[in-house]
């Protein structure tokens, strides 16, 4: 059997986990949803005794209303929230502060190397954790995996989601059954496009790769040195720039991500899940799903600052979040996916049935789950993205 590598390693983990989230978890019965809120009620009186304040930097999608309010009005503490759209944007306002002003942060799983970098986060007290076993092990085991330092566990999950395609159904006409990420570079969706200048990178990559162009072992033999990334990301790259007039914009945050499909005459997309899932919940033309190539898949969490003036009401707040109903919500939501046990049988109908449409077949067999993103890696990624975007 081969041996996996340290970094296979801990990527399995989360790809492990997209597998167990699947059909059978999203049909739950009503029954077992019911068992679920009486065995682990969502609030424990005695947890939320304190008062104050607690300061958040986070996704701007990530704590969708009423998981907020919920909050300050059970427990008496307010939450100050400063949205970010961008992990760049939240390490360019740690860099700048050295974590002051912020309780909590909300890194990506595999950025830790960078925020390891950081040196503004302190290790988790894990005794006042009331729900840690509560936490999906494939989601826990990433976190431990990436984030266990020399001195403790520097981060949490919160949700998982993935980016794949989004698509307007009333105006793209491809093949859903051959959608790939070169489906965003065919001659009937030019100029009608949009991406991430990193991600539509990494799609072209996955597609060259999946379709014999340029076999990369799925992208992971540019993560080896800046040598090999080159290698492999000079012909990506030139495709890119031949290709500019394709891209009808590029995204920088999930309301950007709608307004392309509402308001800007995209019809396809390299999109998160969560704002083209969202707009088909609400009736819109729009829909999200996983390409042969396999969608990518992330996981966002929780970090404490070394900063932080608001333990007490730090502990109270994942506490919370960690418990079934609450990452129910987070996910009808946001339509990104919970980490708690039991936390998917409390979702909508709604939400149950989008999930399944975004990852027909085996899909969820097939995913790519980001690797760990050295320093290194992330300053050279981003010299190519902008040749790309100034192209």
């Amino acid at each position: 059997m081969t041996k996996l590598t340290p970094d296979q390693k801990s990527t399995r983990e989360i790809l492990l986990a997209a597998r167990a989230f699947n059909r059978r978890t999203m049909l739950k019965t009503s029954v077992l949803a019911g068992a679920a809120a009486f065995s682990a009620p969502w609030i424990v009186k005695d947890a939320f005794s304190s008062s104050g304040e607690l300061n958040l930097l986070m996704w701007s999608d990530e704590y969708p209303d009423p998981v907020i309010p919920d909050f300050e009005k059970k427990s008496g503490i307010k939450v100050n929230q400063t949205p970010f759209s961008q992990n760049e944007e939240q390490i360019n306002k740690l860099q700048a502060t050295g974590g002051e002003g912020f309780d909590i942060v909300s890194p990506t799983c595999n950025r830790s190397p960078q925020y390891k970098d950081l040196q503004v986060l302190a290790p988790f007290d894990t005794n006042k954790l009331k729900h840690l076993g509560d936490l999906l092990p494939s989601m826990l085991g990433q976190a431990k995996s990436l984030w266990t330092w020399e001195d403790g566990l520097y981060y949490l999950p919160h949700c998982w989601g993935s980016e794949a395609l989004s698509f307007r159904t009333d105006l793209y006409k491809g093949d859903l059954a051959k959608l790939s990420y070169g489906s965003l570079w065919q001659d009937d969706v030019k100029g009608h496009t949009q991406g991430r200048g990193h991600s539509f990178l990494l799609g072209i990559g996955l597609w060259m790769d999946h379709s014999g162009q340029m076999p990369s072992n799925r992208m992971l033999d540019g993560y080896k040195d800046e040598a090999s990334f080159k290698k492999v990301w000079d012909p990506i790259l030139k495709f890119a720039i031949e290709h500019k007039s394709w891209v009808k914009q590029f995204w920088d945050s999930a309301d950007n991500t709608k307004s392309g499909l509402m308001e800007n005459d995209v019809w396809i997309g390299q999109t998160w899940d969560g704002p083209p899932l969202t707009l088909k919940k609400e009736g819109k033309p729009v829909s999200y799903q996983a390409p042969v190539e396999g969608a990518i898949v992330w996981l966002d969490g929780i970090s404490l600052t070394k900063a932080a003036k608001n333990q007490e009401q730090v502990y109270e707040f994942i506490n919370y979040l960690h418990t079934p109903e609450v990452a129910a919500k987070v996910s009808d939501g946001s339509n990104y996916n919970p980490v708690v046990t039991g936390g998917d049988a409390l979702t909508s109908p709604a939400f149950k049935k989008n999930f399944q449409e975004a990852y027909p077949g085996d899909a969820l067999k097939n995913v790519w789950p980001w690797p760990a993103e050295p320093g290194w890696y992330a300053e050279i990624r981003s010299q190519y993205v902008d040749q790309f975007t100034a192209a």
